[in-house]
């Protein structure tokens, strides 16, 4: 396969997180757990879902590149005319504990642009996908695709607002010399919030019910199918900062229902 048209590739990257899924189900509540080098948890469901997406992408498309979070890739993801980007499980932890809200990650990009995405999410029977162009769609079970799209809030004070983790707010610092967001900021502000994991609270936003999803703590592969989801449902990403450019290697992201909130939510967060 070339690089494609964007509806080949949504295509292909859609084949790649059922294939990935079909690895993840069966050992769902059934896995073995090990530790990386940086204390993170890994399972047998993460190497065989990423190992079977490699497997077609090698098969179907070997002139492309492929980074994953369990065997690597290029360094420099600007640099790749065609890169896979693969997340076989976005939050492991919550599988480990056998609950439903983990997602595969499955993007493609060109010079480090995202122009592809799929969110599928195995324990729920639901998927978001989009390609560069062609809109938003959620799928739940055999049920027929629907457009996903944010719902536009004119201000933080009216918003529902979720972030992931503590780590990286100035409500609890994991590491002194790392800039602390200002998370209490949002929770005085916003309408209402939540802690949603991973990919899930970006998913919420692109289908209506956050409109604002915080995440400090960001690689490739969490961010690459993110982005084309979020924007094609009307939405607005940059970096917590509100840096858009380069967002693959940005190091984290902000999801918002776009318009003035945005630049809003970045100026509040700011250290």
């Amino acid at each position: 396969m070339s690089a494609g048209e964007p509806q080949e590739l949504l295509d292909l990257a859609r084949r790649l997180a059922a294939a990935a899924e079909a690895e993840i189900l069966p050992r769902f509540r059934r896995h073995t757990v090990s530790y990386k080098r940086d204390g993170t948890e890994v399972t047998d469901a993460d190497r065989a879902a990423e190992d079977a997406m490699r497997e077609i992408l090698a098969r179907e498309c070997p002139s492309h590149a492929v980074l994953g979070e369990e065997h690597g890739g290029p360094a420099n993801v600007a640099a790749a005319e065609a890169l896979w980007v693969l997340d076989p499980i976005d939050g492991t932890a919550s599988f480990t504990l056998g609950l439903p809200s983990f997602g595969v990650l499955v993007g493609f990009a060109r010079r480090g642009e995202p122009l592809v995405g799929v969110m599928r999410f195995p324990a729920l029977g639901e998927e978001l996908h989009a390609a560069r162009g062609a809109g938003c769609w959620f799928v739940s079970g055999t049920a027929a695709p629907q457009r996903a799209r944010v719902a536009r809030v004119p201000a933080l004070a009216e918003a529902t607002c979720a972030a992931g983790t503590l780590d990286g707010f100035d409500v609890w610092r994991e590491r002194a010399d790392a800039p602390a967001y200002r998370l209490s900021a949002i929770l005085r502000r916003a309408r209402k919030f939540r802690f949603v994991p991973d990919c899930v609270q970006h998913a919420l936003v692109c289908r209506g019910t956050l409109q604002v999803a915080i995440d400090p703590r960001m690689n490739p592969w969490d961010v690459a199918a993110l982005v084309p989801c979020v924007e094609e449902a009307g939405g607005a990403v940059s970096s917590i900062d509100g840096r858009r450019d380069g967002i693959l290697a940005a190091g984290s992201l902000l999801s918002t229902c776009g318009g003035a909130l945005h630049a809003d939510v970045v100026a509040a967060l700011a250290p």
